[in-house]
């Protein structure tokens, strides 16, 4: 029975160490799987007379390197004739959208042609993006506007309280703890949030109304945070022209003086082992993360 006993003993440590180390080779091929890329880095081309660069914004915006990175290889490519910013989202980060929209100025006033082009939604951040170009293209059904900011806090306080969780904080200030999900927000906090979601609204409005060269006054009605069709869009002054992607393609080429058909080059996303295996993009692996722990607290975002 002691023999036996024993041999149980010794297969089932055999057994848990064979299932640990499979786990760790596991995670060790999904590491190395998705650092390493598959595929080719080739651009997409199409048509034969000079180039125009893609550029695509999708989603919502929590960072700018990607985005900021492209404009800039672009701008300093003296292949490339002009740049087509295809925009299909609702805004996100304040910083983020203003680095790229800084970019996209310092393109425009470096005397390369770069042209919006909006897809579905455009809005907020990505509206604030758009008016650093040359020239706005959007559908009559395209929401656009939504000029404005936003900043959300969540407050657990009586579901800590029933599970029974404590918190000590210890402070240099009264304000260093703001919007502690643990405690109700008192004036103070408000004010200061408010204070701060304010001065971030001014320098939107002060971009929009320099960029679209209009008065702040005759801005403000349309500044409430409020969306518009690419219609409306035209009619207010919030955007150029009505048009599809075809019809952006054709406007940068006249802009930036392209004689016959232009041809359309964007980066060929490389993915990963790792994604080409789950069928699926690392960043949708990732987004639950990305929106738990890494989405701005301030954002210039329509929330539909």
């Amino acid at each position: 029975m002691a023999n036996g006993s024993s041999n149980k003993w010794f297969w089932g440590i055999f057994l848990s160490i064979i299932f640990i180390g499979l786990i760790f080779v596991g995670i060790g091929f999904m590491i190395l799987a998705a650092a390493i890329k598959s595929g080719s880095s080739e651009h997409y081309s199409r048509g034969s007379g000079d180039k125009i660069a893609l550029v695509e914004i999708n989603d919502v915006i929590m960072s700018s390197e990607t985005t900021v990175e492209q404009i800039k290889k672009y701008r300093e490519d003296k292949s490339i004739k002009a740049i087509i910013l295809r925009i299909n989202s609702p805004g996100g980060g304040v910083a983020a959208s203003q680095e790229i929209y800084e970019e996209v100025k310092k393109t425009r006033d470096g005397g390369k042609i770069i042209v919006v082009s909006m897809g579905s939604i455009a809005a907020s951040g990505g509206y604030y993006i758009a008016v650093g170009s040359n020239h706005i293209v959007a559908n009559p059904g395209t929401l656009t506007g939504s000029i404005g900011v936003i900043a959300q806090f969540y407050t657990i306080k009586d579901l800590a309280d029933k599970l029974g969780i404590k918190e000590n904080t210890f402070k240099s200030g009264n304000l260093k703890d703001a919007g502690n999900p643990f405690r109700e927000m008192n004036d103070s906090d408000k004010a200061y949030f408010q204070d701060v979601v304010n001065n971030s609204f001014s320098q939107f409005i002060d971009v929009v109304a320099r960029e679209r060269k209009m008065d702040k006054e005759k801005l403000m009605p349309y500044a409430n945070g409020r969306v518009f069709t690419g219609l409306q869009a035209k009619e207010y002054g919030l955007i150029d022209e009505l048009g599809t992607f075809e019809d952006a393609i054709n406007i940068t080429a006249k802009l930036a003086g392209i004689e016959g058909e232009p041809r359309i080059v964007r980066e060929r996303k490389k993915f990963s082992i790792f994604e080409q295996i789950i069928g699926a993009k690392m960043e949708d692996v990732t987004d639950l993360k990305n929106k738990l722990f890494e989405e701005p607290i301030l954002q210039y975002k329509f929330q539909p």
